[in-house]
């Protein structure tokens, strides 16, 4: 590369790799695109003749990035009320001209995969994220996280057997839109037997309240409890609730009216609702719903 400033296409086309990496460690589109931000600082500081390989010294100064904001998060979030859920990424339908709206909406980032990631340790999480999801060899992981080649194998490793326990969504999107329909009209009706065949035994109920411990349950367990909640409460919000695409797969926007106050993700497995994240955080669902006029 020429010692001239570095143009910016050459960043541009690496921009949503970039993003793709830095919601995945994050869970937040907004701390994704700060993450992002600071790496084209961080670029346009560096001596072009010594980059090699662009999209890799890129995606390293990310994962650096990314996993000093998840340290920093971490204690700023001890006093915080309630579940802490990811920042949803929505889309109305299955179609989008956005290469990069493409690649936060896939599926391999559902919220329920996210949230398993957050209990990971940042290191655990950065050499699940570069390795599994961006095949990023572990001699390139190691100096990141300041581990060996091997001690990054392990970390992925240790990764990569709490992963297992995210439930895995049908790949089938109209199924999970079907199962959607019928757990909203279930709820509408407060139809608990019909609640509890839609649900699986397991399933989990988490909600993100911002921090208002007052406003709904943080965490239900059991598909009695969820369908008993679902059931009680479901005249009174399910009305509300809109059919649309949560992180690459079927869920909810809550519009009432017409102003989104909720983003519900839904992970159907096995043709029922395996996990609920229930996003009412204000900042968050704005985030995910900016832009978005209507609601079908």
């Amino acid at each position: 590369m020429s010692e001239q400033a570095w143009p910016a296409p050459q960043f541009e086309e690496h921009r949503p790799h970039l993003r793709a990496v830095a919601y995945r460690m994050l869970g937040s589109v907004t701390e994704a695109d700060d993450a992002v931000q600071e790496a084209w600082l961080r670029l346009d500081r560096a001596q072009p003749e010594g980059i090699d390989n662009l999209r890799g010294w890129l995606t390293t100064v990310v994962g650096r990035v990314c996993i000093d904001m998840l340290r920093a998060r971490r204690s700023r979030r001890e006093d915080f009320v309630g579940e802490w859920l990811p920042e949803p990424v929505v889309g109305a339908s299955a179609e989008t001209d956005d290469p990069e709206q493409e690649v936060l909406l896939a599926d391999s980032v559902g919220l329920a995969l996210l949230v398993v990631l957050e209990m990971l340790s940042p290191a655990e999480r950065l050499a699940f994220v570069l390795h599994d999801m961006f095949a990023v060899p572990f001699d390139e992981i190691a100096p990141i996280v300041g581990r060996t080649p091997q001690n990054a194998r392990q970390l992925a490793s240790r990764a990569r057997r709490r992963v297992r326990g995210a439930p895995a969504p049908d790949a089938d999107l109209e199924t999970q839109r079907r199962v959607v329909e019928a757990f909203l009209a279930a709820a509408r009706a407060g139809d608990f037997a019909a609640l509890i065949s839609l649900l699986d035994p397991e399933v989990v109920f988490r909600a993100d309240t911002g921090g208002r411990a007052e406003v709904v349950a943080a965490r239900l367990e059991g598909a009695e409890a969820v369908a008993r909640h679902a059931a009680v409460n479901g005249s009174r919000w399910a009305r509300w609730c809109h059919p649309a695409l949560v992180n690459g797969q079927w869920g909810v926007v809550i519009a009432a009216p017409r102003r989104p106050v909720g983003v519900v993700g839904m992970t159907v497995s096995g043709g029922r609702v395996a996990s609920i994240e229930l996003i009412l955080d204000p900042a968050k669902v704005s985030a995910a719903t900016l832009g978005m006029r209507k609601f079908s």
